[in-house]
C-alpha cells in the first residue's frame, strides 16, 4: 500500500479535522488504480515544510495486522502494524473508505474481531502453503491465480487452491471459546433438526461431548417412472402430495423420460400449484423474455463490442469453455454440433440477464446437464437461472459461498470424526481445500454424467436436511479415510488421492451413506462433562450457505 500527496487540489481550510491541518492524498493499492481521494492530518507545524514527499509512505499488506474503522460525520481508518507500531489516520472525507477495504480483500482477508466490532483484522498468505500448490503440478498454465480464474485453478488434474483461499479459512478460525449456547446454535444452522442439551451442570463449562449412536441402515428405492409421476397430478395439471412426491425422489431419483417435466418443478420454474395451462402460459411469457434478451447481445455490432471489454471477455471465456465442456457426451460431441450452439447463447444470454456476474468460468458444466435433459433452449435458460440462484455466491468475486462452505464442511467433518479431523489437520488438511471442486459445481466432474443427473436431482428436493451436498461430501470422505491414514498421506498425496477418485464413485452408494449420517447426526445427543474436550469454535460472521 503506497500512500502520496496529490497535486494541491484541495484547500486543507475547507477539511473538517478536529482543527488538524489535512494534506489530500491518493491511496494505491499493487496491480490497482487510484482508489480515492482522501486527507491524512498533520503536526500543525509541519504543512509548512516545502518537502511533499515527507508524507508519502508505504507499507507491505503483509505487515498490516489490523484496521480499526471510526465514525466522526466521515469515515477514517486507523491502521495498526504487526510490530504495534500505528500508521496516522486515514480519513476519507470525501467517501471511498469503502472501496478501500474492498480492494484491500483482494489481497488479504478482512475478519472482524471478537472484541471489536470496528477492527478487522487481516490475514496474508502462507508461503509454505502456496509453494506446495505450486508443486502440484508441472503445467504452468496452473500458475493462474485462483481469485482471477478458479474454474482453471482448480478444475485441472489437481482441485489447486492457490493461497487466497487458504488465508480465507486460516482466519475465520478464532482461538476464543464461545459459550455453549453459540456452539448450539451454530450446530443447528449448520444441520438443521440437530437438537442440542445446553443444560450445563454445576462446574461444567462447555458442551463437550457428542454421542453419534450407531448410524441407521438406509436403502434407496427404483426411480419414479412416468406412470407413477402422473399419479402425483390432478385433472388440472397441479401437482399433489408435493412432500410425499419429493421423499420418492429424494429416495430414488428419477428414470429419464420424467426428468424434462420434473427438473423444471424441483428447480422453481414451474410452480408446483399451477395448472397445465398456466405453466404454458408462462412458457410464452418467458419465451418472449429470452429472446429479447438474447437479442442485445445478437445485436452488438463489431464496433461496439470493440468497446465493451466486458461483453468481449465473457465471449472469449464462453467460447473457450463451451469448446471442452462435455465433448464425450453425443448431446455435445463433434464439430458444429447444434448442442455447442444453444449451450453458447444461453450463457451468453445469461450475461444480459445478470451483467453484474456475466460468465465466470465453471457455469458452462453447471448448464451442460441441463440443456441436455431440457432439449430446448428458453426451458434449459430458466432452469439454469434457477439454479444460479442457488450457486450465484460460488461465482462471485470474493466467493463467499465457497469459503463458507469449506468452514461448514470441516465443522460437520470434525463433529463426525474428530480422530480423522484432526489427522487432516495435522497435515495442513483441516479446511478441506481438496473439497473445493465438489461445492464449486456440485461433483459435476467427480462423476459420470448420468451419475451427476441422478445427484442434482435428489439434492433439489431439499431433503433430507438444507446443505444435504456437505453431508455427500462427509460420505466420500468417510470412505476414503481408512487408505488416507493407513498409508499416511501427506498434504500432497490426500490432494492428489482425492481428485483421482474423479469417475470411480458410486452414486447409489454414497447417497445411501449420506442420509444415514445425516439421520444419524439428527439423533445424536450432546452431553456436558467436564473438560472432556472442547468443541473448537469458529468464525461468527456468517455461515450461511444457499440451499439446494
Amino acid at each position: 500500500v503506497e500512500y502520496r500527496p496529490l497535486e494541491d487540489t484541495v484547500d486543507p481550510s475547507n477539511m473538517l479535522c478536529a482543527g488538524k491541518v489535512c494534506l489530500s492524498l491518493s491511496v494505491c493499492l499493487q496491480r490497482s488504480h487510484v482508489l480515492s481521494n482522501l486527507t491524512l492530518p498533520v503536526k500543525p507545524e509541519s504543512h509548512k515544510r516545502s518537502s511533499r514527499s515527507r508524507w508519502a509512505f508505504t507499507f507491505s499488506v503483509g505487515d498490516l495486522r489490523s484496521i480499526t474503522v471510526r465514525e466522526e460525520g466521515w469515515t477514517f481508518l486507523i491502521c495498526k502494524l504487526k510490530d504495534s507500531s500505528s500508521l496516522p489516520a486515514l480519513h476519507f472525507h470525501q467517501g471511498g473508505s469503502r472501496e478501500f477495504l474492498d480492494n484491500l480483500r483482494r489481497f488479504a482477508l478482512l475478519t472482524e474481531s471478537l472484541d471489536d466490532e470496528t477492527c478487522l483484522l487481516l490475514s496474508t498468505p502462507n508461503k509454505t502453503l502456496s509453494q506446495s500448490f505450486e508443486n502440484l503440478l508441472d503445467d504452468n498454465n496452473f500458475g493462474i491465480k485462483f481469485r482471477k480464474d478458479p474454474y482453471v485453478t482448480t478444475l485441472g488434474g489437481f482441485s489447486k487452491v492457490t493461497n487466497y483461499l487458504f488465508d480465507a479459512l486460516r482466519g475465520a478460525e478464532e482461538q476464543h471459546q464461545r459459550p455453549p449456547e453459540e456452539v448450539a446454535d451454530l450446530l443447528g444452522e449448520v444441520i438443521p433438526g440437530l437438537e442440542i442439551n445446553q443444560q450445563e451442570e454445576p462446574g461444567f463449562e462447555v458442551i463437550t461431548r457428542i454421542d453419534l449412536g450407531t448410524r441407521p441402515q438406509v436403502t434407496r428405492r427404483e426411480p419414479l417412472s412416468v406412470e407413477d409421476w402422473a399419479k402425483y397430478q390432478d385433472p388440472e395439471g397441479r401437482m399433489i402430495n408435493i412432500s410425499q412426491l419429493k421423499q420418492a425422489i429424494f429416495k430414488g431419483g428419477l428414470y429419464h423420460a420424467v426428468r424434462k417435466e420434473a427438473w423444471k418443478f424441483l428447480l422453481g420454474y414451474f410452480p408446483w400449484d399451477s395448472t397445465l395451462e398456466e405453466r404454458k402460459a408462462l412458457q410464452r411469457t418467458k419465451t418472449d423474455e429470452y429472446f429479447r434478451m438474447k437479442l442485445q447481445w445478437k445485436s452488438v455490432s463489431e464496433e461496439q463490442e470493440r468497446r465493451n471489454s466486458r461483453l468481449r471477455d465473457y465471449r472469449s471465456l464462453i467460447e473457450k469453455d463451451v469448446n471442452r465442456t462435455d465433448r464425450t457426451n453425443r448431446f455435445y460431441e463433434g464439430i458444429d454440433n447444434p448442442g455447442l450452439v444453444l449451450l453458447h447463447d444461453i450463457l451468453m444470454t445469461y450475461c444480459m440477464f445478470d451483467f453484474d456476474l456475466g460468465y465466470v468460468q465453471g457455469m458452462s458444466d453447471l448448464l451442460s446437464p441441463i440443456l441436455y435433459v431440457m432439449e430446448n433452449e428458453v426451458d434449459a435458460f430458466w432452469c439454469f437461472v434457477s439454479f444460479m440462484d442457488q450457486m450465484h455466491q460460488n461465482f462471485e468475486e470474493q466467493m463467499q459461498g465457497m469459503k463458507n462452505q469449506l468452514i461448514q464442511l470441516s465443522l460437520l467433518l470434525r463433529l463426525l470424526d474428530l480422530v480423522f479431523w484432526n489427522y487432516l489437520e495435522s497435515q495442513d488438511s483441516g479446511y478441506l481445500y481438496f473439497c473445493f471442486r465438489w461445492l464449486l459445481i456440485r461433483f459435476k466432474r467427480e462423476l459420470s454424467f448420468q451419475d451427476v443427473l441422478r445427484l442434482w436431482e435428489v439434492m433439489w428436493t431439499g431433503l433430507p436436511c438444507q446443505n444435504f451436498h456437505l453431508l455427500v461430501c462427509c460420505a466420500i470422505l468417510d470412505s476414503e479415510k481408512q487408505k488416507i491414514m493407513e498409508e499416511n498421506f501427506g498434504f500432497n498425496e490426500i490432494l492428489k488421492h482425492i481428485n483421482e477418485l474423479s469417475m470411480k464413485l458410486d452414486i447409489e452408494e454414497i447417497l445411501q451413506k449420506a442420509e444415514g449420517i445425516c439421520l444419524q447426526i439428527k439423533g445424536c445427543k450432546v452431553r456436558s462433562a467436564a473438560q472432556v474436550g472442547v468443541l473448537r469454535s469458529f468464525n461468527s460472521s456468517t455461515v450461511s450457505v444457499p440451499e439446494t
